[in-house]
Order: structure tokens, then sequence, then C-alpha cells
């Protein structure tokens, strides 16, 4: 097993961020991130390309390695085009925030037609509303309470979860990533 130079920082806080062959994140919220021992082990499994590298090493007898800080996947992953409908994802598509008074604390999520009323747990009719506004709603359809989100409820594509996900980088990005997670984006004039 491989050691860690004894001059260099933890190599825990060396994750390397993973792109798909095409050079994209394989997703942005949350970041597809590896572990430095996952990163190293794709690498001598010849499963990624190195991109860019860290400024540390893992050594043993035989070899020395920098650990790899961008690593690419030699193989195509096709995304999924739709993603699965968890509550992480309605929360993301709606950007972390209630769609009825804007609030980004006490996050739940509210039927548009009340499941005592026939409405179904689903993309169409599911949108994210912070607990005060689901109290003040409770079963009663839109037009009564007089609530409407701010966004139709509609199912996302991963295209556009990522775009989100965007809006929300992690506390650590290393600047060898940049480059990779935002050279999509339009910019400015």
């Amino acid at each position: 097993m491989a050691t860690v130079n004894a001059h260099a920082t933890i190599p825990d806080n060396c994750p390397a961020l993973v792109l798909n062959a095409d050079f994209r994140p394989l997703s942005y919220y949350p970041l597809s991130l590896w572990s430095w021992q996952d990163a190293v082990k794709a690498v001598f499994l010849d499963r990624v390309n190195i991109v860019s590298e860290y400024e540390r090493y893992v050594r043993s007898p035989s070899f020395e390695l920098k650990l790899p800080s961008v690593v690419s996947l030699k193989t195509y992953v096709k995304p999924a085009l739709y993603p699965a409908f968890t509550r992480f994802n309605v929360f993301l598509r709606d950007r972390f925030t209630c769609q009825y008074c804007g609030d980004k604390s006490d996050l739940t999520f509210d039927h548009l037609i009340p499941r005592s009323r026939g409405g179904q747990t689903r993309w169409d009719n599911v949108v994210t509303a912070c607990a005060p506004c689901n109290l003040k709603k409770g079963g009663m359809m839109p037009k009564v309470a007089g609530m409407f989100p701010a966004h139709e409820p509609m199912r996302p594509t991963v295209f556009d979860l990522h775009r989100n996900g965007r809006l929300f980088p992690p506390n650590y990005l290393h600047e060898s990533w940049l480059d990779y997670l935002y050279w999509d984006t339009e910019l400015e004039p």
C-alpha cells in the first residue's frame, strides 16, 4: 500500500473531481468527487486519465505518484435524461427556495392538489415550501388559499438539476477544478 509523503498535508483533503469522457462533471450537486484512494485505484486500473494533479504524492517502494485532482473517465457514461423523484431533487429543482414566500429555511414540500383531494406525489404536483407556508396552505387548493407557486412544477431533466446545482457550489473548490465546473457557462460582455 502506498504511503503519503510525511511532508505533505493529509491526503484526505485531496479529493479528485470526476469528469465524464466529454470532460463534463458526472454531477454538479452533489459534486462528483472521489477520495484520493479511489482516484489512485482508478488510475492503476486504467479506468481514468489524470487531467490535473495536486502537489502532493503517494509513494511505495516501487513508485511515486502525484495525487490526481481532476480525472476523466476513459469510457463515456451516458447520463439518464430524467433524475429520480426524491425530496432532495425537488428542493434542487426549486433552488432550495419556498415557492410561496421565497424563504430558504425550514423547508419541506407541499402538494399543490392536496393528497386528501386526490393529489399525487409526483413532479408536477409537488413544490418546495417552508413549514409556515405549508401549514398555512394546509389541505386547501391553491386558489382557495390564495397561494400560488412562483414556478409551475414540472419534471426536470438532469441538465436542469445540473444547471441549478452550479448555483450551490460546495464549501471546498480546488483551483484545478474551476475550468471544468464552469467552462460552459455564458460569459458576461
